[in-house]
């Protein structure tokens, strides 16, 4: 039972019911790579290496932070904080994910493989990134936006083809868009970044500076979106998830304002949780419909 309790405990940390909404980012790549639904096999895999991943950054993200969470009234009831969880067990977790991450980027095939330790480099060195530069919020979409980039590799075997470059599309997508949420989010640290040195942009430049820069990387996210779906011709159920996706992201910036964060929670998790189930819905149909993707 204390086994299963520390095991609770631990996904509670790293907040795993999250990876539900991490999942559609691997997906919307796999789904446009394969131009329909992929084998059972590539699926599972994919679907494993996504949790084993997003398991790992947040094990190494919660072990980088400790010491700055603890410090913080916001975080210093997280689990590793108060005791709930050992250090060793997130050492354990860590571990545990890149040897499961390692096995499924095998099991996908020698380019996914072959990219796996610059995955690694940056699931690990993002939490440290905050410490010496701004652009941190970029590095940490640009480390999601890996996610759909190497299911596209499983996919297709490539990446560095003119027919790949949906690839880097969704890369630069989602790396706008999570960095663009996560401009939002340090907003309710800007005081104590500020006072710990560190280099988010609310601490650095402001609240209302970083609620501006995000709302142009979401409405870049959009054009992005677009661009996407005319490259790759998608049928007409990929135009409503994205015409919804901009309203939402509409909403996200008309509730977040810099002297009023109270619904920044509702902002983050509940509507981009929506976003993210609506874009890979939306591709899922439209790729049914539409089989024969270029």
């Amino acid at each position: 039972m204390a086994i299963l309790r520390r095991a609770r405990d631990f996904l509670e940390l790293i907040k795993f019911e999250h990876t539900i909404f991490a999942l559609p980012f691997a997906y919307l790549g796999m789904l446009l790579a394969a131009g329909g639904w992929p084998t059972w096999p590539q699926f599972a895999w994919i679907t494993v290496a996504m949790a084993a991943a997003r398991t790992l950054g947040m094990s190494a993200n919660r072990l980088a932070d400790r010491w700055i969470d603890a410090r913080n009234p916001r975080t210093a009831d997280r689990p590793l904080i108060t005791g709930a969880v050992a250090p060793g067990t997130v050492w354990i977790g860590a571990l545990l994910s890149t040897a499961i991450l390692s096995l499924a980027a095998y099991a996908l095939g020698p380019l996914p493989f072959k990219l796996l330790p610059g995955a690694l480099a940056f699931l690990i060195a993002y939490p440290f990134t905050k410490r010496f530069t701004v652009l941190s919020h970029l590095v940490l979409g640009f480390t999601d936006g890996l996610a759909p980039m190497g299911a596209w590799a499983a996919i297709r075997g490539s990446l560095f083809t003119v027919a790949d470059l949906p690839a880097w599309l969704l890369l630069a997508a989602v790396t706008l868009w999570i960095g663009g949420f996560d401009l939002i989010y340090a907003c309710q640290d800007a005081e104590f970044d500020r006072r710990e040195g560190l280099h988010a942009v609310p601490a650095r430049y402001g609240i209302a500076t970083a609620l501006r820069l995000s709302a142009l990387s979401h409405a870049l996210t959009t054009l992005i979106l677009v661009v996407l779906g005319l490259l790759m011709n998608l049928s007409w159920p990929y135009w409503p998830a994205v015409l919804l996706t901009a309203a939402l992201l509409a909403y996200e910036h008309a509730i977040v304002h810099p002297d009023d964060l109270s619904r920044l929670n509702l902002a983050f998790f509940n509507i981009n949780g929506i976003i993210s189930i609506t874009l890979f819905t939306g591709t899922l149909l439209a790729v049914l419909m539409q089989p024969a993707i270029p």
